[in-house]
């Protein structure tokens, strides 16, 4: 096996490597790999600064609460062409804390993740991750984040082990340290013994602990994950954010997006976005308690489209929508909506087998917050 070339500082490192000889099938793809292009070069003004003992760069940036922010932005905004992409977003994310993005698809979370990663810079406004500014030292934020896409970014005809020496050259990981992280890595993803296992003969819940440990393989201190379990069956995805918990217990920062409403409960705060601007942001007990101010009745029934273009908004259900087997209405008045809706189903032939006032869900909450953005 070929040894992974060593970064040498001021040297630009452009993964274009691969571990056994030749060029390898099976290639992540450049969106999902950006983050691994690293320069290594100094400062020359960072490098005065510290020796004069003055706070430099990448140093820690404070909350008016006194906690340490992992990730800000203020008033983020990029622009492409006449289209506003992400619209003057503003937030703190602090250390350790597990940080859910959501929104629809177009929403702008993507864009903001790219910012944050270094890897497009914003049209204005400012943000940093790790003390380090996404516009002027874009490839310091490269070295000090870890990065999971929702698209499988490791190669699938290196075995586990190759994969893990890809990182581990990426990142420039010495020999002792890489083999404890190595052994690290193995041991978190249930894959010891494995090592020589084909990475694509991996199921896929698998591949995606072996994913996470690749991109934690360097340590560091923020890990960006976009829609990690995409795909993944339930027990796979409960089992991997067991992982992404004992990682911010250890004081990662875990920046997340994700469209299983089930995980953003795991989330100990959230941002929802809409149209590129934030909508709403809190913790999701907040979320259901203080941003859902109109009551959830909830309709089982047979026929349940039929149900659902008989029961369109109108003044008294201000939002309607099919969750599963079941029909969600958002109303200002339940008790006046559940006799109206009852009537209205009997009146066209459909049985009503259940109809009650409910808890709102996150899943609610996100629908009814879109939608009122979207009008």
């Amino acid at each position: 096996m070929k040894a992974a070339p060593s970064l040498h500082q001021g040297t630009t490192f452009t993964v274009a490597y691969r571990v056994k000889c030749g060029v390898r099938r099976g290639s992540p793809s450049d969106t999902g790999f950006a983050s691994h292009i690293m320069s290594l070069e100094e400062d020359p003004i960072e490098s005065d600064l510290k020796s004069q003992g003055r706070p430099t760069a990448g140093s820690p940036v404070l909350s008016q609460n006194d906690r340490e922010v992992a990730v800000f932005a203020r008033d983020l905004t990029k622009v492409f062409g006449s289209f506003v992409a992400v619209d003057h977003v503003s937030f703190d994310v602090y250390k350790g804390e597990i940080f859910g993005f959501l929104g629809p698809n177009g929403a702008g979370k993507t864009t903001t993740i790219k910012i944050l990663c270094g890897l497009l810079t914003p049209t204005s406004g400012s943000a940093g991750v790790s003390g380090w500014d996404v516009a002027t030292q874009p490839d310091e934020i490269k070295q000090t984040i870890g990065y999971m896409s929702q698209r499988f970014t490791l190669y699938e005809d290196l075995t586990v082990r190759e994969n893990l020496d890809f990182f581990g050259g990426v990142y420039g990981l010495k020999a002792a340290k890489k083999a404890e992280r190595d052994q690290w890595v193995l041991k978190m993803a249930g894959l010891s013994g494995m090592e020589d296992t084909l990475t694509g003969a991996l199921a896929l819940g698998w591949k995606q602990r072996l994913a996470l440990g690749c991109a934690v393989l360097h340590e560091p201190p923020v890990l960006f994950l976009d829609e990690p379990t995409s795909g993944v069956d339930p027990l796979s995805r409960r089992s991997f954010w067991d992982l992404i918990n004992e990682l911010a217990g250890k004081g990662v920062t875990v920046f997340v997006t994700t469209h299983y409403m089930e995980e953003a409960e795991y989330c100990r705060r959230l941002a929802l976005m809409g149209r590129g601007r934030i909508i709403a942001m809190g913790t999701p007990g907040e979320l259901k308690t203080k941003l859902m101010t109109e009551s959830v009745i909830e309709i089982e029934c047979g026929d349940l489209m039929r149900a659902a273009g008989l029961l369109e908004p109108e003044p008294l259900f201000t939002e309607t929508a099919i969750f599963g087997n079941r029909l969600h209405i958002v109303t200002p008045d339940p008790h006046a909506a559940m006799e109206r809706a009852g009537r209205r189903l009997e009146e066209a032939g459909i049985s009503v087998d259940r109809i009650q006032v409910i808890t709102a869900s996150l899943e609610d909450v996100f629908v009814t917050l879109t939608a009122h953005d979207s009008k």
